[in-house]
């Protein structure tokens, strides 16, 4: 009987891991950035991207943590494919999050433009014209994010069928605040990164949700 009920629950366990790697995406990947711009020398939040830390001498750590994330978000969505299966926003929100892991994989190979004085040596001023690395990494974060945004608002459906009302509003607000912020990345770059910050925490909050 023991035997045959640890059969039975595998599929379960492995669902869960794959939930729990997709929610620790989000809190790593700001945690290594964090930790990166506080101490890497020239690195300033508020004029500074956190995708630059993939430039100069000790640039692979942040492309070690582009990678590691793309991956636990995939996993992740592997996992919500599988808990969401035959239920409202069970195709396309695995899909779309799927998506947007996949914008981490891609800002790994193709970094950001150096600017703003960093890496140190840089032009003080922002990039004036992209290069073409540069150009795909901007273009494939910002179809992950858009793909994480609608990712949420399928995810409200799901929420909403559910009776979690108050997590289905929120999953229709956070990405008002998330694109509210990308549109503020003229003004100020910590008006962008908040807005990563919000779309990646509400990822992990509502991937937690869907593991208990």
């Amino acid at each position: 009987m023991t035997n045959t009920t640890a059969v039975l629950s595998a599929p379960a366990t492995r669902t869960r891991t794959l939930l729990t790697a997709g929610a620790a995406a989000g809190p790593l990947f700001l945690a290594v950035g964090i930790t990166q711009g506080l101490t890497r020398e020239g690195f300033d939040f508020g004029r500074n991207a956190i995708s630059q830390l993939a430039l100069g001498g000790l640039g692979f750590i942040q492309v070690a943590s582009f990678l590691v994330t793309g991956v636990l978000t995939i996993a992740g969505a592997v996992g919500l494919r599988r808990t969401l299966r035959n239920s409202p926003g069970g195709t396309w929100a695995p899909r779309l999050v799927g998506v947007f892991g996949a914008s981490f994989l891609v800002s790994a190979v193709f970094k950001a433009d150096p600017g703003a004085g960093f890496p140190v040596g840089a032009p003080e001023g922002r990039v004036a014209e992209l290069s073409p690395h540069g150009t795909v990494h901007m273009i494939g974060g910002s179809v992950g994010f858009l793909a994480l945004c609608a990712a949420f608002l399928v995810l409200a459906r799901h929420f909403a069928a559910a009776g979690e009302r108050t997590w289905a509003v929120a999953s229709r607000l956070v990405p008002v605040g998330v694109l509210a912020g990308f549109a503020g990345s003229g003004a100020s770059v910590l008006a962008f990164t908040a807005g990563a910050a919000l779309g990646l925490g509400w990822l992990t909050a509502t991937t937690a949700k869907l593991t208990a």
